[in-house]
């Protein structure tokens, strides 16, 4: 499709991928508390689709999938810091959970049974299940949202570099991107317990949402999403120098 002057008209690039647009704030919504609405999730993604749109250069290497993609999650995550959605208290008790698999595992000598981080946290299993559900999506964070596409860069970029707070020689980003956090990533994913690690290959691998990997797993999707939320905390306990 094309225009009067003979360029590509991408305008019909925005009602095609508005489908993109929802299944992104559907699997973002996954990981969030039930006080977040979808709607607005859409919303925000639909301002990250008009401005890939406004961006985009059909000449480039990268998809409009692709690139529209990095857009509307990183409008959906700016719509959620500026809402401010994860309370205090949740903030804590994430912590909280990284310090009990943290000390678990000195003790263990091994990635820790969930038994044993609810005896770490003085709690029973079952509430350590709920306090699971209760930090969903306390961590919101793609590889390609820190990506800078622009001549602005991404705020993680502006913070990095000599004057805006970060040091010369030292990129935070190229740090997290790079060979070597691939390596540790890996390596951390390969401690986790199977049925976590399997958890997180469905999820981010086989794109399924956490109703399709309970139905695989044969357990409800609350459990899956205790999982998952598990699994996540394990990797940031397991990384946490380098994140």
């Amino acid at each position: 499709m094309y225009t009067a002057r003979g360029t590509i008209d991408k305008s019909h690039l925005l009602e095609s991928y508005l489908p993109l647009v929802r299944k992104i704030a559907v699997q973002m919504m996954a990981r969030l508390p039930a006080s977040v609405e979808l709607d607005d999730l859409i919303q925000a993604g639909r301002i990250g689709l008009l401005d890939a749109w406004q961006r985009f250069e059909e000449n480039t290497a990268a998809s409009f999938a692709t690139f529209a993609s990095q857009r509307v999650r990183g409008a959906i995550l700016d719509e959620l810091r500026a809402m401010d959605w994860v309370p205090r208290r949740v903030r804590q008790s994430a912590r909280q959970v990284e310090q009990a698999i943290q000390s678990a595992s000195h003790q263990a000598g091994r990635a820790p049974t969930e038994p044993e981080i609810a005896r770490a946290l003085n709690m029973s299993l079952d509430e350590y299940h709920e306090l699971l559900v209760e930090i969903q999506g306390c961590q919101l964070v793609y590889a390609e949202d820190l990506k800078s596409d622009d001549a602005d860069g991404s705020p993680f970029d502006q913070q990095a570099a000599p004057g805006q707070g970060g040091r010369s020689g030292d990129d935070p980003i190229a740090a997290l991107l790079g060979a070597e956090f691939r390596g540790r990533l890996a390596q951390a994913i390969g401690q986790l317990p199977e049925r976590e690690a399997r958890v997180l290959s469905l999820y981010y691998q086989e794109d399924m949402n956490l109703r399709e990997i309970a139905s695989v797993l044969e357990v409800n999707p609350s459990r899956a999403s205790q999982l998952h939320n598990q699994a996540i905390t394990r990797l940031r306990t397991l990384l946490k120098d380098v994140i």
